[in-house]
């Protein structure tokens, strides 16, 4: 079988449903290293967009999949990193070459920091569905929080989002990473609402640092602040949604679990109901054994479960 590199899943989305994932880019490679980023730590920090690997190389493992498991097998093609995606260049090659291949609506998941570049912005008009971050309400916040390439600024990052806004004719779906003393205190909510306004997104989601996020003194902020923001931003919980399974191309299921953390970590429970439902053969037990001896996974305890999450070898994630 021919390993996939830039492809994979079928993983499971909360909003989207079950999301056949296209990473353009190398191994958290971004431009933020945000405090709450569910894969650690940025190692590879860079403003630069590039074209790391040609898009034929792509979409070629696209098809691959496409052809193999039928377009039945997903319901959204989704453009997403280890990183930030819009990173890559050119976007457009990709989009277009996509819809090629399916008629299933294309998605962009993205920090939203370079849409202030009418280049990036051109290139990624095609998308159905483009889902921006937005967590910070001004400069102070933005540095905490997102911990952004040293050039970028918050005032030009909004307003480029807000560019954006003004062109898109598909449907923006903003999401907001709430994190407790950070940005739910009343005033931040209060400006965030504001310029949320002025972006008028389709839907606003509400997110949550759920599993174990790039710095410790990351926490969820108190219900009754959730609810307050839910209904100050008209926005809804993603983890209020329901969510499917994982499903995999892989034919091993270490090989499996290992491409899934590498963007998405995994709580045992998670690993379990996985590997039970797609390698009906393996001993769930010494996968775990196998995964915790791998160098490049590491084990963290957070609110109480255990997750595995793909590092660097040698180069912790967080903490």
């Amino acid at each position: 079988m021919i390993r996939l590199s830039h492809v994979y899943g079928v993983v499971p989305s909360r909003r989207l449903g079950r999301s056949l994932g296209i990473c353009t880019i190398p191994f958290k490679t971004c431009n933020y290293s945000c405090i709450y980023c569910q894969l650690g730590r940025t190692t590879n920090m860079t403003n630069t967009r590039q074209t790391f690997c040609p898009p034929e190389e792509i979409l070629s493992e696209a098809r691959r999949f496409i052809e193999a498991h039928g377009e039945e097998s997903f319901d959204v093609v989704t453009v997403v990193g280890e990183g930030e995606p819009t990173l890559y260049k050119p976007l457009d090659s990709i989009v277009n070459g996509l819809r090629e291949l399916t008629d299933k609506p294309l998605v962009l998941i993205t920090n939203g920091s370079l849409l202030f570049e009418r280049s990036l912005r051109e290139e990624i008009m095609d998308f159905d569905i483009v889902m921006p971050t937005f967590d910070a309400i001004d400069e102070e916040s933005f540095r905490k929080i997102n911990r952004p390439f040293g050039k970028l600024r918050y005032k030009r990052v909004y307003n480029g989002l807000l560019e954006f806004s003004k062109e898109f004719k598909g449907e923006i779906w903003l999401e907001v990473m709430l994190v407790k003393d950070y940005n739910d205190s009343d005033k931040s909510l209060g400006e965030l609402k504001n310029r949320i306004e002025l972006l008028a997104p389709a839907r606003v989601y509400i997110n949550v640092p759920a599993r174990p996020p790039a710095e410790e003194n990351v926490e969820i902020p108190e219900e009754e602040t959730l609810r307050y923001a839910r209904s100050l931003l008209k926005a809804e919980s993603i983890e209020n949604l329901p969510v499917s399974s994982f499903t995999t191309s892989e034919k091993k299921a270490l090989d499996a679990v290992i491409e899934i953390i590498k963007r998405h970590p995994m709580s045992e429970k998670d690993i379990k109901s996985f590997v039970e439902a797609e390698f009906n053969e393996e001993s769930v037990g010494d996968l775990l054994k196998r995964l915790s001896k791998n160098p490049n996974v590491e084990k963290n305890s957070y609110r109480g479960k255990d997750f595995y999450r793909y590092i660097l070898a040698g180069r912790r994630s967080g903490g």
